[in-house]
C-alpha cells in the first residue's frame, strides 16, 4: 500500500521541483522537435506539452518528465490489473495472463521509478560516472519496455481471443508507447551531455 502513495508522490515531486526551478515561458517548439524523434511523435507532444513550462529547452528536463509520464502511466496499468484480476467470470487462464502482467508491471513501475531517481544523479556526475549512472537508467528504462511488452505474451492463441485480451492489450500499449519515448528522449539526452 505504501507504494501506491510513494508512486504518485514521486511524479508529483518530479514535475514540482523541476518546475520551481526554471523561469516562466514554456516552448512547446522543443517539445515537438525533440518528439520528432521518437517512435510515437504525437502521443509524446500530447503526454508532455502539458509540462512545457517545467521541461523549456532542458534535454534533462524532458528525459525527467518523459519519466515521470511513464511512471504515472505504469501505476494506472498497475491499478488496473489489480481491478481486472478481481472480474467475476474470468477464465483461469486469463486470471493467470492478468497475474502475470501484474507482476510484470510492477517489476516495470519499479524499474521506471529507479531510473527517475538514477536520473537526478546523473545530472550532477560528470565524465565516466555520468555515463555509469546514464547506462543504469538506459538499462532499467529499456527492461522495464521489455517487461510491459511481455505482459501481452500470456493472452496468445486464438483460445485467448475476447474483450480482456482487447482491453489488455490497449492499456499495455499506453504504457510502452510511453516508456518507449521516455527512453528515446533519455537516449537523446545521453547523447546531448
Amino acid at each position: 500500500m505504501a507504494s501506491k502513495i510513494a508512486i504518485p508522490l514521486i511524479f508529483l515531486a518530479v514535475v514540482y521541483l523541476a518546475g520551481t526551478t526554471i523561469a516562466t515561458g514554456a516552448k512547446p517548439s522543443f517539445i515537438k522537435s525533440s518528439c520528432a524523434t521518437v517512435r510515437y511523435p504525437a502521443i509524446c507532444v500530447k503526454s508532455l506539452s502539458p509540462f512545457a513550462k517545467t521541461i523549456q529547452n532542458s534535454p534533462a528536463q524532458l528525459a525527467h518528465t518523459a519519466l515521470a509520464v511513464s511512471l504515472k502511466q505504469s501505476q494506472s496499468t498497475q491499478d488496473y490489473f489489480n481491478k481486472l484480476k478481481r472480474f467475476k467470470g474470468l477464465k483461469p487462464r486469463e486470471l493467470s495472463a492478468i497475474k502475470d502482467c501484474l507482476e510484470v508491471v510492477s517489476d516495470s513501475l519499479d524499474r521506471v521509478s529507479k531510473s527517475i531517481k538514477e536520473l537526478k544523479t546523473c545530472e550532477r556526475a560528470k565524465g565516466q560516472e555520468f555515463l555509469w549512472h546514464m547506462s543504469n537508467v538506459q538499462t532499467w528504462v529499456s527492461s522495464a519496455l521489455t517487461d510491459e511488452n511481455t505482459c501481452t505474451d500470456g493472452f496468445g492463441g486464438r483460445a485467448m481471443e475476447g474483450r480482456i485480451k482487447t482491453s489488455v492489450r490497449a492499456q499495455i500499449a499506453r504504457v510502452a508507447h510511453v516508456t518507449s519515448n521516455a527512453l528515446a528522449l533519455v537516449n537523446n539526452f545521453a547523447k546531448k551531455h
